[in-house]
C-alpha cells in the first residue's frame, strides 16, 4: 500500500497477494442485513468475543473488530453447518457451543495475552504449545515448542534505520535460501511479511512508534499448519506494539447470552472518495452520496448536481473548491487482469489517510484491498491514465491477520466516465500511453485531485 499526503507523497509499498484469501466477494445474501442487525444489537465486547471464538474454531481468518460483514457471516454459517440454518445468526445454544469449543481450543494452547516486560509488547502467547521461554541476545523474548518446530520471537530496538530498509531486506531474494514470500505489505508505521519455505511457514510484523521498533515473528513446521494457522491469526489479532493501560482481562462468555442489550447507535456518517474534474466539480460514486442529509468534500459543503443510476456515478458541486482538469482517459477499457493503481482514502472520520493501492482490472471490476469508504476511488492504469472509478462501497472491514485482503469491487469504465462528464459539459480528452509509471509517480501526479467525501445520514 502506498500512503500519500495531498499534495506531498510520503511513502511507497506494494500489496501483492493474500494468504489463502478468496479474491472475489460472494454475491450479497439477502439474509446478511438481518444478521448484521442482530449482531449489532450485541455489546461490543460480546461481538468481539464471538469473532475471537470463530478464530479459535478455525472458521474466521480475520481480526476480531466487532464489525459484522460477509467474512463474519460466512464464518458463522461455517460453524453452523450441520447445526442450523445458514442465516448468519447464532441461537443461544449455538453461541454456547461456539464458546465451549473455542474455550477448549484456547485452554489446549494455553493462550493468554501478556505484556512482555523486556520489550513492552502486548501479545497473546500459546504457552502450552510454546513452553520454552528465554531471552534473546538482542534483548527480546523467545518462546518455543518442546520439539523446536515452532518459534515465536518478540523484539524491540531503536529505530536506527528507515522502516522501508528493514522491509526491503525482509522481502529480498536470497539465492542460497529456498524461501517464497507470499504476502508483503508496507505502511508508514508498520510492515508485514509472510511466506513459506520447503518445510515451514513464517509471519513477521514490525511496527514503528515513538519508542522505536517493536515486532514479532513466528516460524513453524508446515505440517502443523492445519492446527497452528488459527493460532497465528489469534496472535496477530492480539498484538499491540505500543500498548496503553493494563492488559485486558479475558472476556467472560455467558453460557446462553440473550440478545437483549440496547442496539448500538446507527452510523451517522458514510464516507467515500471523489475526483476533482473541474472548477467546483467532483466526480464520485452514487453509493457514497445517495441518500445524504448533508455532503462535504474535505471540509467544504457540497451539493449533488447529477447522478446516473445505470453507471453508478454522481457529480457534486463544491463551491470554492480549487479548479481541476479532467484527467486524461484511456481510449479503451483495460484488458483483463491489467495492473492498475487505485487512489483511495482509508480510515474513519478521526483520521482518513490517502492511500495508493496496487490492483488488477478484471472485466467490470477491480481487484484491490479497498475498505469501507472506498466508493468513488479513481482507478489509473500504469501509464497514469484514468481507467475507471469504483462504484460499490465495500460492505465490511475485512482484515486478515490485521491487514486488508484483495477483493473485487465494481467499477464504472472509460465509456461510462466519458458519458457522465459529457452530461456536465466537461471535455474528457484521451491520453496517450507514455512510459510505465511507478505507483508513487501515479499517486504524486494524480493525488492532488483525489479528495475525501463524507455523507451525513
Amino acid at each position: 500500500m502506498l500512503v500519500f499526503k495531498v499534495p506531498a507523497l510520503i511513502g511507497i509499498a506494494g500489496l501483492l497477494a493474500c494468504l489463502g484469501v478468496a479474491q472475489a466477494q460472494q454475491a450479497a445474501d439477502p439474509r446478511l442485513a438481518a444478521a448484521t442487525q442482530s449482531f449489532s444489537a450485541l455489546p461490543e465486547a460480546e461481538r468481539k468475543a464471538i469473532q475471537s471464538d470463530l478464530i479459535w474454531t478455525g472458521h474466521l481468518n480475520s481480526a476480531a473488530t466487532g464489525s459484522f460483514g460477509p467474512l463474519t457471516f460466512r464464518a458463522v454459517n461455517g460453524f453452523k453447518a450441520g447445526r442450523g440454518q445458514p442465516d448468519g445468526q447464532l441461537t443461544p445454544a449455538e453461541r454456547q457451543e461456539l464458546a465451549r469449543l473455542a474455550r477448549t481450543a484456547r485452554e489446549a494452547a494455553g493462550f493468554a495475552v501478556i505484556t512482555d516486560q523486556p520489550t513492552g509488547v502486548r501479545i497473546g502467547i500459546p504457552q502450552k504449545l510454546l513452553p520454552k521461554r528465554e531471552a534473546t541476545a538482542a534483548g527480546g523474548s523467545r518462546w518455543q515448542s518442546a520439539d523446536g518446530r515452532i518459534t515465536l520471537d518478540v523484539s524491540a530496538a531503536p529505530a536506527s534505520e528507515p522502516l522501508q530498509a528493514l522491509f526491503e531486506r525482509a522481502i529480498a531474494v536470497n539465492p542460497n535460501v529456498q524461501r517464497k514470500v507470499t504476502y508483503k505489505l508496507l505502511q508508514p508505521n508498520f510492515f508485514v511479511v509472510a511466506g513459506e519455505t520447503p518445510t515451514g511457514r513464517f509471519f513477521r510484523r514490525q511496527a514503528l512508534g515513538p519508542s522505536g521498533l517493536r515486532g514479532f515473528s513466528v516460524g513453524y513446521d508446515k505440517t502443523l499448519a492445519p492446527t497452528f494457522d488459527k493460532v497465528v491469526t489469534a496472535i496477530a489479532d492480539s498484538f499491540e506494539p505500543f500498548p496503553s493501560g493494563s492488559a485486558p482481562a479475558p472476556t467472560p462468555v455467558p453460557g446462553a447470552p440473550a440478545v437483549t442489550a440496547a442496539p448500538t447507535q446507527p452510523a451517522s456518517e458514510r464516507f467515500g472518495v471523489g475526483l476533482v474534474v473541474g472548477k467546483d466539480l467532483v466526480l464520485t460514486a452514487r453509493a457514497a452520496v445517495d441518500p445524504c442529509k448533508g455532503l462535504k468534500v474535505g471540509a467544504r459543503p457540497a451539493k449533488l448536481r447529477l447522478q446516473d443510476q445505470a453507471s453508478g456515478l454522481a457529480l457534486l458541486d463544491v463551491p470554492g473548491l480549487a479548479s481541476g482538469s479532467v484527467p486524461g482517459l484511456r481510449d479503451a477499457a483495460p484488458a483483463g487482469r491489467e495492473a492498475v493503481v487505485v487512489l483511495a482514502y482509508d480510515g474513519t472520520a478521526a483520521g482518513r489517510i490517502a492511500v495508493a493501492l496496487p490492483g488488477e482490472v478484471a472485466s467490470d471490476a477491480v481487484l484491490a484491498p479497498l475498505q469501507p469508504g472506498g466508493a468513488g476511488s479513481p482507478v489509473f492504469d500504469r501509464h497514469g491514465r484514468l481507467a475507471g472509478l469504483v462504484t460499490a462501497n465495500p460492505p465490511d472491514k475485512a482484515l486478515i491477520a490485521g491487514v486488508a485482503p484483495q477483493r473485487n469491487h465494481a467499477i464504472a469504465g472509460v465509456a461510462q466516465l466519458r458519458a457522465m462528464l459529457e452530461k456536465a459539459d466537461l471535455k474528457a480528452s484521451a491520453a496517450a500511453a507514455a512510459g510505465e509509471l511507478s505507483t508513487g509517480a501515479i499517486a504524486e501526479a494524480a493525488g492532488k485531485s483525489v479528495v475525501p467525501v463524507s455523507c451525513a445520514l
